[in-house]
């Protein structure tokens, strides 16, 4: 068996995606704190919530979620290494998600193009970031991955399972779903005797979990929707165009090789990677009929996001690009088939390896001094575990802590949390949106939900409290600034923890 090269592959590529993961260790970024409380709070006996008796969603991965709580089960809720677990659990999913990839280049005409899709995807950085970040991304990449190989290898009823829980593993699985279920339902419209119709096989396979969840999330929050869902639709200002910008910038950027050529690149890439996918689509489409709902998938997700404009987190960005890459690779390989040469599409993995490798740092400038993306920076993290040590000594049973990052904090520092944001603080919506001249990024602290709410502590950026918070005479009569943490980040002077004053 391990005569044939693509043997190989489907054994080396899965275990190098797992090792590389491994390389870094975790460098777990401030979101995915968010689930791990919810994890923790889930085997403390607590139910998966934020607060200890505020039953409120604010995950949008609730799959993940149990998942960490059942692997954290045998050591227990506190004690339990969550960015440990995630780590592995990513790993082992990115590792899922390099063999699939090979096999999908397979069955849609070109083992070469998935081999390096793979290979790409193994050590690509937007890839390993989440993965060492502690996001569900790696998770929800695998299930995606898996529900377009079995829809392609005519397996409905699993493809029905793995989209349910990639459903329950984030939201916006709804994206891809959606055309695979227009072909089931094409199919079964066709009179053709010998296609497989979509039948209540499928229906129970994907209403299982997902029914299960509805019900769970009914009964415990009154709706299936998180509440950081409405939370992130009111709170940011943004330009209406940020979302479609920022994704073509990205669907321009696959190999990362702006960084190496310029920003000037960005306009080539735009069209170069592209044209590659279309020619590879229509490649794939003719070997297989049933490929397209693959290929409409990252134009969709650039549509869907675009037209809903949220603030794009990075890793918002992650789960189109296996199968961009893909169309891509398989583009290289129909012009190596219509040259009756393997050079294009050999140079096209040589040129992307190179890319994707450069935007590696051996030794990182923060956190642990290993080889690591350098898209992977956690110093804001870091400046909220110092934050989360400094408040540990002063906060006092019952006290509250407000903050507008919650995660680190909200998972280091002792207490309740008032999100400031609202994703799990659905009280804070009711301050939003704040008039333009509130904002000087995209967020800013609504001066009257202190003012209301009167937390015991403040910990927040600089640059989301200088149009508001930080000029509130009220604020400025009840709390004190105890401490200033240096940093520049998003332009602010410096992480402010406040308490308030005996007065106040």
């Amino acid at each position: 068996m391990l005569r044939n090269p693509l043997r190989w592959a489907e054994i080396f590529i899965p275990l190098l995606a797992f090792g590389v993961r491994l390389i870094p260790g975790p460098r777990t970024i401030d979101d995915a704190y968010i689930t791990f409380r919810y994890a923790r709070n889930l085997l403390d006996g607590h139910g998966l919530v934020y607060n200890a008796g505020e039953a409120v969603l604010g995950t949008t991965t609730p799959l993940f979620a149990f998942l960490l709580s059942a692997l954290g089960l045998p050591i227990g809720g506190s004690e339990a290494a969550f960015p440990t677990i995630a780590l592995i659990v990513s790993a082992a999913a990115d590792a899922a998600t390099a063999y699939l990839l090979i096999r999908m280049g397979s069955r849609l005409g070109s083992t070469a193009a998935g081999v390096a899709t793979a290979l790409i995807w193994a050590v690509h950085p937007w890839s390993v970031t989440f993965a060492i970040g502690g996001m569900e991304t790696s998770l929800f990449v695998a299930l995606l991955s898996a529900t377009f190989y079995l829809h392609l290898s005519g397996q409905p009823i699993m493809a029905a399972g793995t989209g349910g829980l990639a459903l329950m593993t984030r939201p916006d699985a709804l994206i891809f779903l959606a055309p695979i279920f227009i072909d089931r339902v094409r199919v079964t419209l066709r009179k053709d005797e010998n296609t497989r119709k979509l039948g209540w096989q499928e229906a129970a396979a994907f209403g299982a979990p997902v029914g299960l969840w509805i019900v769970f999330s009914t009964l415990t929050y009154d709706s299936p929707i998180p509440q950081s869902l409405f939370a992130k639709a009111v709170a940011y200002e943004l330009p209406a165009s940020a979302g479609l910008v920022r994704l073509l910038q990205h669907y321009a950027t696959p190999f990362i090789w702006h960084e190496i050529l310029g920003t000037a690149w960005i306009a080539v890439g735009l069209i170069l990677f592209p044209t590659l996918f279309a020619l590879g689509a229509l490649l794939a489409v003719r070997t297989t009929a049933h490929a397209w709902p693959l290929f409409v998938y990252p134009w969709i997700y650039l549509l869907a996001y675009s037209i809903a404009n949220p603030l794009l987190f990075r890793w918002y960005l992650v789960p189109p690009m296996p199968l961009y890459l893909l169309g891509i690779f398989l583009g290289g390989a129909r012009l190596s088939r219509d040259l009756k040469h393997w050079f294009p599409l050999a140079l096209l993995a040589l040129l992307g390896l190179i890319g994707t490798l450069s935007a590696w740092t051996l030794r990182p400038d923060h956190g642990p001094a290993r080889p690591a993306p350098e898209m992977a920076f956690i110093q804001l993290e870091l400046l909220y575990e110092r934050a989360a040590q400094l408040l540990s000594d002063r906060m006092q049973p019952g006290d509250v802590l407000a903050a507008a990052d919650i995660g680190t904090l909200g998972y280091r520092a002792p207490g309740e949390i008032l999100d400031l944001l609202g994703l799990v603080s659905p009280v804070a919506t009711d301050y939003y949106p704040l008039p333009a001249s509130a904002y000087v990024i995209n967020y800013a602290v609504p001066a009257d939900l202190v003012a209301d709410l009167t937390p015991e502590f403040i910990v927040i950026l600089e640059v989301y409290g200088r149009n508001t918070l930080l000029q509130d005479p009220r604020f400025q009569m009840n709390y004190e600034l105890q401490d200033v943490l240096s940093t520049d980040i998003y332009g602010s002077d410096g992480l402010l923890i406040f308490s308030r004053s005996e007065s106040g």
